[in-house]
Formats: structure tokens, C-alpha cells, sequence
């Protein structure tokens, strides 16, 4: 196990405690889900293709499009491989229109400059919306997913991610879906773990990818 993933490990036991000192509700949940279990996955180019895939779309949809894409690029996701294939072959794989558009887009970005991915590593959360918003079909959500899923960033808090609005609403009594304002107040005492706690929220509600558990994703829409 390297440095990284160790001190990874220990701030995720460190947002356990305090979520669970925050909020009773969030012991029950941890109590029940048990520890955290994301490792997040350093392929930044990968992973942002992946949460580009994964807009507006249930996580199962996601899954089986971005499986396709992972064969017929033989499960090698580069930048020049991925530009390499055309329309048709992006449509065969579930990818066409607006998505199709920004992928390429994305794609276009990381073939230019060779260290991007390492300057999106080494840049703060801030830094990294700046990089990466100006991208054609880029926006908020993507982000959070790629700070959290890569960056292994703990204080994101994905205030569109359908499956999380409706984790707060469920379990913390609202009527209805909660907007951004009720999102950023709610979640107030939980930094600087926010990511954590809306890795329960999706844990309450079915599976999590990169986090090793078996059950299947609950067909939860991203914004």
C-alpha cells in the first residue's frame, strides 16, 4: 500500500468520526454501511470520459455504455485512441450528439498538452473548475465526480447529483428535493468531509462505483 493511499485511507476513518459526531443520523448510516470503501482511480483522462458518460444517465446506463467504449478501445482510454474512433464507432458504443461533442472535445484537450492531467493532480479544487469549465460540455457535476473519483478530494459536496438530493431529502426530513441553498446549509457541519458524506448518501441508496461492493446501481439519474 503506498503513502497516498494510506493517508487516503486515514482521512476517510477521520470523516467517519466526525460525520458521525455531526450528525446522528450519519451514525446510523455509517453504523449500518460500515466504512468507507472508495479508492478513488488516478486516470484522470478515464475518469472524466467516464463522468462525461455518466451525465444525465442512471448509473447502470453508464456502466454498460462505458463498457462498450472500454472494448472497443480494448481498454486502453487515451486521449489519441479515443479521437482515433468515429462517429459511428462512438454511436455503437451509446456516445452520439452533445456527448459525442464534448468527449472529443475533452480528448482535444489532453492530446495538446501532454501534462494536463498533471496539472489538473496538482491544482487546487478551485484551480481545477477553472481548467476544466471552459470545456465544451463540462460543467459542475462533472467536476465534483472527477474531485471526488480521481482527485481524491474530501470536501466536495455535489450539491446537483440527483442520488445525493435525495439522500439528504430522505434521511434528513425535507418535503421535497432540496435546492442548492438548503444543500450547501444542511451539509454546513459536515466539512471538511463533505465528499465522504455524499458517498453515504449514495451508500444508502444502493451501490457506489470504485468502492468494491457487489449490489447493483439503483437507477438513480444524474442531473
Amino acid at each position: 500500500m503506498s503513502t497516498s493511499t494510506r493517508s487516503y485511507r486515514r482521512h476517510l476513518r477521520a470523516a467517519e468520526a466526525h460525520l458521525s459526531a455531526a450528525s446522528p443520523v450519519f451514525a446510523a448510516v455509517i453504523a449500518q454501511a460500515g466504512p468507507c470503501t472508495l479508492t478513488p482511480n488516478p486516470d484522470v483522462f478515464r475518469v472524466l470520459v467516464g463522468s462525461l458518460i455518466s451525465q444525465f444517465i442512471s448509473t447502470a446506463a453508464a456502466k454498460a455504455i462505458q463498457a462498450r467504449l472500454e472494448a472497443r478501445l480494448k481498454g486502453n482510454v487515451t486521449p489519441r485512441r479515443l479521437l482515433n474512433l468515429t462517429d459511428d464507432d462512438l454511436k455503437a458504443c451509446g456516445i452520439s450528439g452533445a456527448k459525442a461533442k464534448s468527449i472529443r472535445g475533452v480528448a482535444e484537450q489532453f492530446a495538446r498538452s501532454r501534462r494536463f492531467a498533471d496539472e489538473l493532480a496538482a491544482a487546487d479544487d478551485l484551480a481545477v473548475r477553472a481548467l476544466l469549465l471552459p470545456l465544451y460540455g463540462v460543467g459542475p457535476w462533472t467536476v465534483d465526480m472527477l474531485l471526488i473519483f480521481c482527485l481524491a478530494r474530501t470536501d466536495v459536496w455535489p450539491v446537483g447529483d440527483f442520488a445525493v438530493r435525495a439522500g439528504v431529502r430522505d434521511l434528513f426530513g425535507f418535503d421535497q428535493m432540496p435546492g442548492p441553498t438548503e444543500m450547501e446549509a444542511v451539509a454546513e457541519p459536515w466539512r471538511p468531509y463533505r465528499s465522504v458524506a455524499a458517498w453515504y448518501l449514495w451508500r444508502s441508496r444502493g451501490f457506489v462505483p470504485q468502492s468494491g461492493l457487489e449490489v447493483e446501481a439503483a437507477p438513480d439519474a444524474n442531473p
